[in-house]
């Protein structure tokens, strides 16, 4: 890459994703032009120990010395390129250091230098001010809601105002601009005329972001720590009973299709991951997803010996005649693709409106499918799915037959925050409710069956009814139905 490619590499912003098509971005993207790093808008934070306004000169320094290099030894790897990388940007402290001393100013602790060192490795090859963020395993979710109101929730639950992550708003969305086009196998598009954002991060993190239709920036990324998990965890996690584990690992080993629902956070992907931990691990098992989160492909053989993940692809350029965007691939594109993999279970992801086309399908072409959608209660699932339906250009009535036939079982996650003695503000998330879904009276309509249900004001699951051939079918797949009405007695 040299200046030939007509690209300052001084222009580009703060943030720095780490490489398109395999070439270092020396500052950021020298792939692509970007608008210059503007004036700082919102003070720096202090407790980083850096120096923002010299970093930004520091990584224009180190980006033209990288793009020399490049343009030089031409094409390198990856590691080869991180370590030039790191080699100039010890040159560049060093120099630095030595005018420092020369004018009288009082040197570099190592603190300071390694907190430097650390944050130009992240301009040049990382997301910035967000990759300590990112790199930190207490961090579960980041919330962004203007580049100095940022906020995380630890994996114990706690929420946390962090120091901000870019100098002013427009840094923030030039950065969000660049992140949404260098994906070298996804990339999405992210601007005044498409001003919403749906992508994953290198890492597996889900990032959503919009800009234009809300007063700032606004971004969510989502960490999904919890990958290899098991309903066993979640019960040590105080997050269901051993009773309820035993049901929910019965219905996946009978191959029982499944909805799990909640609020925006509850846990659902987490849940469906435990969930999937009960699928033979010699079963072959398709995942469907707008954006990858489940990651079971990424999990130990011994867990999930084969996963075939799709992905969908949203369209851009002009519509055509099928009233789809050029390159548009849905998931409905992919599950039917997935026919030819011998497939033992198909997991379509999000449930969010048109996905419910495809989820109908994987739940009617075989057994034991799970997916996820919002709702405030489980009473309320098969009302929103229903809307999902009509959304897609579905009836009513097609609906409500297809999902009477074809889901058996609705499990509701919840959450809510608590005050710790302390006083620190904590966030705990439960299995909630239990439903078995059924035909209704008429023809249109459903019935559902209350399994298990939360004591009022407690995160305490209980039993209520549960259908007698349910639970015949369930027993002999682990179901502890002598636990189940034992519980009764104390509910």
């Amino acid at each position: 890459m040299s200046s030939a490619d007509g690209v300052d590499p001084t222009s580009l912003p703060l943030f720095a994703p780490a490489s398109v098509n395999g070439r270092v971005d020396a500052a950021g993207g020298l792939a692509q032009q970007m608008a210059p790093v503007p004036p700082a808008a919102v003070p720096a934070a202090k407790s980083s120990g850096v120096d923002w306004t010299l970093l930004a000169d520091l990584r224009g320094q180190a980006a033209k010395r990288l793009s020399s290099v490049l343009e030089h030894e031409g094409r390198l790897t990856s590691a080869e390129q991180r370590e030039r990388g790191r080699a100039i940007i010890q040159e560049l402290l060093a120099d630095e250091s030595q005018e420092r001393v020369t004018s009288g100013q009082a040197p570099w602790s190592l603190q300071e230098q390694g907190a430097l060192a650390q944050a130009l490795d992240n301009a040049l090859f990382g997301l910035g001010r967000l990759q300590p963020l990112i790199d930190d395993d207490t961090v579960e979710n980041i919330q962004i809601a203007g580049a100095d109101r940022v906020a995380v929730e630890r994996i114990d639950g706690h929420l946390e105002d962090v120091d901000p992550v870019a100098d002013d708003d427009e840094e923030l969305i030039d950065f969000l601009v660049f992140l949404a086009s260098r994906s070298e196998v996804n990339a999405r598009p992210f601007s005044e005329a498409q001003p919403r954002l749906h992508m994953r991060l290198d890492g597996g993190a889900r990032l959503a972001a919009s800009a234009w239709v809300t007063r700032r920036p606004s971004v969510v990324i989502r960490r999904h720590r919890l990958r290899e998990v098991s309903l066993q965890d979640l019960v040590e996690r105080g997050s269901m009973t051993p009773v309820v584990a035993s049901f929910l690992a019965a219905l996946i080993r009978a191959r029982k299709s499944v909805v799990v629902a909640g609020e925006q956070g509850a846990g659902k992907t987490t849940l469906v991951r435990a969930l999937c931990s009960e699928i033979d691990p010699d079963e072959a098992i398709g995942t469907f997803e707008t954006e990858y989160e489940l990651h079971l492909d990424e999990l130990p053989r011994t867990r999930h010996r084969f996963v075939y993940a799709w992905e969908a692809r949203p369209g851009s350029g002009e519509v055509g005649p099928d009233g789809r965007q050029a390159g548009e691939i849905t998931l409905s594109d992919l599950l039917y693709d997935s026919f030819r993999f011998n497939l033992s279970r198909q997991i379509v992801g999000e449930v969010r409106g048109g996905e419910i086309v495809a989820m109908v399908k994987a739940m009617q072409s075989g057994a034991g499918s799970i997916s996820t959608t919002h709702a405030r209660n489980a009473q309320g699932v098969m009302s929103k799915l229903v809307t999902c339906a009509l959304e897609a250009g579905e009836s009513h009535d097609w609906a409500v037959s297809a999902l009477t036939e074809s889901l058996d079982v609705v499990v509701q996650a919840s959450m809510r925050d608590i005050i710790d003695d302390d006083g620190r503000k904590r966030r705990v998330r439960w299995i909630s409710e239990i439903l078995a879904i059924g035909p209704g009276e008429s023809w249109n309509t459903w019935s559902s069956t209350t399994i298990f249900s939360t004591v009022p004001g407690t995160q305490r699951l209980v039993p209520g009814v549960i259908p007698d051939d349910l639970r015949d079918e369930l027993i002999p797949y682990g179901f502890d139905a002598d636990g189940y009405y034992a519980a009764m007695g104390t509910s």
